[in-house]
């Protein structure tokens, strides 16, 4: 078992989802908390809003680059890795996810279980997108520690 799936297995026993995960996990290497961004990323939960639609994972870490790369204020531009960044994540993402499971939705991944979560299916997903992450990250010489107004 991969040293990131041991990370995520504690949140998701504690009713994270994974959207919520991958946020929990960008805050926790950046050494910071912020409890409002990770309760507006229940809202992208089972396919945003347990709708079984897009995959959390995959919205989730369009949301976490977008954490690191976007803008954030007024005076303030997104970096100019940060579209091509999200499109790569979202391509290998989809890359992916059809040939194992048909698809990029939560229902998809999920199959017949309803839309309920189950780390045993997308544990192994989750921690290959947050290992994505950090690769786009660092490619784009970005410091997954380092939050970006520093």
């Amino acid at each position: 078992m991969s040293d990131i799936l041991l990370d995520i297995l504690p949140l998701a026993g504690k009713g994270y989802c994974c959207s919520q995960i991958l946020g929990l996990l960008a805050l926790r290497a950046q050494g910071r908390e912020n409890p409002d961004l990770i309760r507006s990323l229940s809202g992208l939960c089972h396919g945003m809003g347990q709708s079984g639609g897009t995959c959390g994972i995959l919205s989730g870490g369009c949301c976490v680059l977008g954490l690191y790369l976007g803008k954030g204020s007024d005076d303030e531009a997104p970096l100019e890795q940060a579209e091509l960044a999200v499109a790569t994540f979202v391509d290998w993402f989809t890359e992916r996810a059809v040939p194992q499971y048909g698809g990029i939705t939560c229902a998809a991944i999920l199959g017949d279980d309803g839309g309920k979560p189950d780390v045993s299916r997308c544990g192994q997903l989750l921690a290959d997108a947050w290992a994505r992450i950090l690769l786009l990250l660092t490619e784009q010489g970005q410091d997954p520690a380092v939050p970006r107004e520093e």
